[in-house]
């Protein structure tokens, strides 16, 4: 008998993917919606992208932020993909207020995982919660390494997903329970969007196109295609060795904010024009970063060394990206272009 996987959030960016690949692979696939308004989408979504056996797919309400609704979703469940955050206060809001609703999310999830007897829960996590204090030019960035929760320029959202990824594996620890854990730690996640729902790793395209960044800072990125992201849950969740591990989605290499720009211009010409030209001096990026934020985000990542291992997902998985960095870029570009986020 097939498998039945929850996925929360399942009109979302990664998690549209996921359901794809899940039912594509035979098994059956019970989604999270805060409202099952919501559902009609999803499944337009999905047909108008010919995902195979959506008579397996089937749909329940349950909000990150509430209790009631999850005992129910969790019945019959063997593997939970936990890919859905709550929704983000304000980011002018106190740190400690988003990093609170992250943390309680997550561990709702893992207790009524656990109260029902999911076997394994499989989170989606964040890059930023294991390499943004690596500033050691001859350290490769692994999943033994953590984010130091205080690093000066760690977003807000990098540092909720860090201390709810903590928490996670701290409860497991203090919890005797049979529940298995794995995480995800995703790089910026680009690539195609099966609806109009893209992820926050788009604002980078965006940032280049509507003239939010007029400078090209020389900066590098860690990127991974979604596609590659959803198969390394996948492989995570039936991997019996995957247990209690942690594992990097990044492509092989790194790539720097200037070959970004250089290759939407080469490749999506009609976008040229929009596209800054000058360098952004990264001796200025330091002088403001004391006073701004988002210059102090810029900030830390000059400074990160972006050499990042995917080696455990590799040889543990048998996961290899199938996606390079110009494919997931230029796939991004296409679908900014056709969900009208991007005029061409």
């Amino acid at each position: 008998m097939h498998k039945t996987v929850l996925v929360t959030g399942g009109n979302g960016f990664l998690a549209l993917h996921l359901i794809k690949q899940l039912l594509a692979g035979g098994y059956f696939v019970r989604t999270t919606l805060r409202t099952l308004a919501k559902k009609s989408a999803v499944s337009a979504a999905l047909q108008a992208n010919h995902v195979p056996h959506l008579e397996r797919l089937t749909f329940v309400k349950a909000d990150l932020t509430q209790d009631a609704d999850w005992p129910a979703a969790m019945a019959g469940i063997t593997y939970v993909l936990s890919v859905a955050a709550p929704v983000f206060v304000n980011g002018n809001t106190a740190t400690t207020a988003v990093a609170q609703a992250a943390t309680a999310g997550t561990l709702r999830i893992l207790k009524a995982a656990a109260a029902s007897g999911v076997k394994r829960v499989v989170l989606t996590a964040n890059l930023g919660a294991v390499g943004f204090s690596n500033k050691d030019p001859h350290h490769i960035t692994t999943e033994a390494d953590w984010t130091d929760p205080a690093e000066p320029g760690l977003s807000l959202y990098e540092r909720s997903k860090l201390i709810a990824e903590k928490s996670a594996w701290a409860y497991l620890e203090q919890t005797n329970n049979q529940l298995e854990l794995v995480t995800v730690n995703a790089g910026a996640m680009l690539g195609p969007a099966l609806s109009d729902h893209v992820s926050g790793s788009f604002g980078l395209i965006q940032n280049f196109l509507d003239g939010t960044l007029k400078r090209i800072p020389n900066i590098a990125i860690n990127l991974i295609d979604v596609r590659d992201v959803a198969a390394m849950h996948i492989q995570a969740m039936r991997t019996p060795a995957a247990a209690g591990k942690r594992f990097l989605a990044v492509n092989d290499d790194p790539i720097a904010m200037p070959a970004i720009v250089q290759l939407i211009k080469t490749q999506r010409p009609a976008l040229a024009a929009k596209l800054p030209t000058k360098p952004l001096p990264s001796w200025l990026i330091r002088l403001g970063a004391p006073f701004n934020q988002r210059v102090r985000e810029g900030r830390l990542l000059l400074e990160l060394n972006h050499h990042v291992s995917n080696q455990r997902a590799k040889s543990l998985l048998g996961w290899q990206p199938l996606h390079n960095n110009e494919t997931a870029i230029l796939s991004a570009v296409d679908t900014l272009i056709r969900t009208g986020q991007i005029k061409n």
